[in-house]
């Protein structure tokens, strides 16, 4: 299918072919039968494109200072690599369309194959043929609103959640400043709510348009003219509320916003213009300055758009698929008319070159709309004590046969952050290794990893992949909550598995894992716990020598706080931040001590997600990790010491080492940056694979860790010590 992408780095717009989205559960496969440009947000993220790196680092600080944290964390050679992958990847453009579903995932049952729809999110309402789109972010249309208008239901949204926050009142006066789309329909919602409207806007054509779609009066901000309609309207004493729907850098809005409100008005802020709020004039008529989120309660809660949790209609009237609903209501009754607002209808083929003529200004429009071909040729796609289980290999081949000297034919299963920036750089360029497909559920990523690194094709089709005979092994690089299930598959197919940890989130999953091992007898398994391949910790745990005695480690993990939004807050589906990376860190113990861990202690600090863990090992030595939020970001973020023997080994975040003993070592003392061994991890699945030799890890000693990360969460629940039964 076709999607309309942007490259941010280079501003480069393409009408891209990519794989066709998977149906997921608890959403809808959408053909696209139109969708509208919003002319003030999208042209702004088409104009940054266009900026040099400097511009871009300026019309965006919030990522600048992101960029540093990570510089702090990371290091600078890494936070390169992964920034500057993110900028040169195709971004999607779009988010208000109208279409027809064609197919139906599970655990939906309001709409049917070949109901009209009208969808929303940046995520999911995108200019492509085909979307895939969640319950809470679609709404049928109603019988006899045509699928043009139908693709202004997100626009609509937005202006109706910025109109609900001002709290009209029959027979209120509000001034709206910013005519462009969403200024008009605010104009409109207005309207029909009672509500007197006075217009600002510097356009003569978009005032008039406002006034031939029920404002009383418009003019230009900088004229006396809104200030006199607005003085005749109210008997001299100002509007009741302002609606901010103008872009741009200009402080001027907010000014006259604090000029035209009567005291104790409503300021409502909908578009993204400067908010330089003038303190005396704001405060000396106690101005209630609001914030409108987009379309409504729900927007950027995963629970209510991804998992579609709806939120009681009791407590919360109007979210955003209620807005959506409504809006569409509005216009098939009559009480609102998006057909002025149409500019122009241009072909989806021809949308490279109307992003140009908007950019370059030739053309000039309020709202423009992409129309989509009727039949497309191609098919859409279907879319206490916890035991350490005993492995058991059954009869069955290990692994599929290989000629010796083919390349090591590799397939991805996601292509987020990680894959992308630690794992396939280091793949892509390797000597007898071919990345033959990439499957993502989102059509763009897919093409992105296609595109940057080389894969030979991408498809949203698994099954496809793990009936591939020519695969040799598949990578699960996806959300924590499908690493179990999706290894179990590719195991059972007989593919070598690499999986990111965690293996498993639950004592169920792992099971199902092992049972497919034993099923199939293929134990072809890695999971990326890539710490034990650092070469400086390879080489302190040398120089450091063989232990005789019992020793303590102590692990110092300073994880710090995760940004609003992260999916590592969904505990419900992608259990506990711990759970999805303390394997690491588990596993890095283990192996410096030479087993596996016997018990589990696990204590939580009152108020945080901070953790203390201690391990317990069969010789008596301990390790203890204290998984911290709270600290500084400017601390490393991984600090280890290693006491037995009289000797000690330090390890400052992989960027220096050190062991004291009868001799002093300490590693270059000369900046570098931290290798955490993917590349050296990579080289040595790579090579299990063509060889047919073990994996890099015994995989006794994966479900041992997987075991002991499982058991903290126990070990809190039950706040007692928990034996790992049968570990060795």
């Amino acid at each position: 299918m076709k999607q309309v992408v942007q490259n941010y780095k280079t501003g480069e717009l393409a009408v891209l072919d990519v794989p066709v989205p998977g149906c997921k559960p608890g959403g809808v496969l959408v053909r696209t039968s139109y969708s509208l440009i919003s002319t003030g947000t999208e042209l702004m993220k088409v104009s940054e494109a266009g900026m040099s790196m400097l511009g871009k680092a300026r019309s965006r600080p919030d990522q600048v200072a992101k960029v540093m944290q990570s510089v702090a964390t990371n290091g600078l050679p890494a936070t390169y690599q992964k920034v500057m992958g993110k900028l040169d990847s195709y971004t999607p453009l779009g988010y208000s369309l109208c279409g027809v579903v064609e197919q139906v995932g599970p655990g939906v049952d309001d709409v049917k194959v070949g109901d009209v729809v009208a969808c929303a999110g940046n995520e999911h309402a995108l200019h492509a043929e085909l979307n895939w789109v969640p319950k809470n972010l679609y709404a049928k249309v109603p019988d006899g609103l045509a699928p043009r208008y139908a693709a202004f239901g997100t626009v609509g949204s937005i202006a109706m959640q910025g109109v609900r926050q001002g709290e009209p009142q029959l027979g209120e006066t509000a001034l709206v400043i910013g005519l462009g789309l969403i200024g008009q329909l605010v104009v409109q919602l207005l309207t029909a709510s009672g509500v007197r409207v006075v217009g600002a806007d510097p356009d003569p054509a978009r005032c008039e348009l406002a006034e031939r779609l029920g404002a009383v009066a418009c003019g230009d901000p900088g004229s006396t003219a809104v200030e006199a309609a607005v003085a005749e309207l109210t008997d001299g004493h100002g509007v009741d509320q302002v609606y901010l729907a103008a872009g741009g850098g200009s402080n001027q809005p907010v000014e006259l916003a604090a000029r035209l409100c009567r005291d104790r008005g409503r300021v409502v802020d909908i578009g993204k213009c400067r908010l330089d709020l003038p303190w005396n004039a704001y405060y000396e008529k106690e101005l209630d300055v609001r914030f409108s989120r987009s379309y409504g309660p729900g927007r950027y809660d995963p629970e209510y758009e991804l998992e579609g949790r709806d939120y009681p209609i009791g407590y919360v009237r109007w979210t955003e698929r209620r807005n959506l609903a409504c809006f569409l209501d509005l216009m098939a009754r009559g009480s609102v008319d998006v057909e002025p607002l149409v500019s122009h209808v241009a072909g989806f083929d021809d949308a490279v070159d109307t992003y140009r003529r908007l950019k370059d200004g030739d053309l000039k429009a309020v709202a423009v709309l992409f129309r989509y071909p009727e039949e497309k040729d191609e098919a859409s796609a279907p879319a206490p004590a916890v035991a350490v289980p005993a492995v058991r290999r059954g009869a069955g081949a290990p692994a599929l046969s290989r000629p010796a000297n083919a390349p090591v034919r590799l397939a991805f299963v996601g292509a987020g952050n990680y894959a992308t920036s630690m794992l396939l750089p280091h793949l892509a360029k390797r000597d007898g290794v071919e990345l033959s497909t990439v499957v993502t559920t989102t059509a763009l990523s897919a093409a992105n990893a296609q595109r940057k690194f080389g894969f030979a094709e991408a498809t949203t089709d698994l099954d496809a992949v793990l009936g591939d005979a020519s695969i040799d092994a598949v990578f699960v690089v996806t959300r924590h909550s499908s690493h179990a299930e999706l290894t179990r598959r590719a195991l059972l197919a007989g593919k070598s598995v690499f999986v990111e940890k965690p293996l498993a989130l639950s004592e169920d999953e792992l099971a199902g894992v092992l049972s497919a091992v034993e099923e199939s007898g293929n134990d072809r398994l890695q999971v990326g716990f890539n710490r034990r391949f650092a070469p400086l910790l390879q080489e302190a745990k040398a120089r450091f020598g063989v232990r005789t005695g019992p020793a303590n480690l102590r692990y110092l993990v300073n994880a710090g706080r995760l940004q609003h939004g992260s999916w590592y807050l969904q505990q419900g589906t992608e259990g506990s931040r711990f759970a999805g990376e303390g394997g690491h860190f588990i596993d890095t113990a283990s192996w410096l001590l030479g087993a596996d861990p016997v018990s589990v202690y696990a204590v939580s600090t009152s108020g945080s997600d901070d953790l203390q863990v201690v391990l317990r090992y069969p010789d008596g030595s301990t390790a203890t990790i204290s998984y911290v939020t709270t600290g500084a970001s400017s601390f490393p973020k991984e600090t280890l010491d290693l006491v037995a023997d009289g000797k000690v080994l330090r390890l400052d975040d992989f960027v220096r080492a050190s062991v004291y003993g009868t001799k002093r070592w300490v590693s270059s003392r000369l900046p570098q940056a931290r290798n955490k061994g993917q590349n050296a991890e990579l080289a040595a699945f790579v090579k299990a694979v063509r060889t047919g030799g073990p994996m890099p890890v015994p995989l006794e000693s994966l479900v041992a860790t997987t075991a002991a990360t499982l058991a903290v969460q126990a070990g809190l629940a039950g706040g007692a010590p928990v034996t790992l039964a049968g570990a060795r």
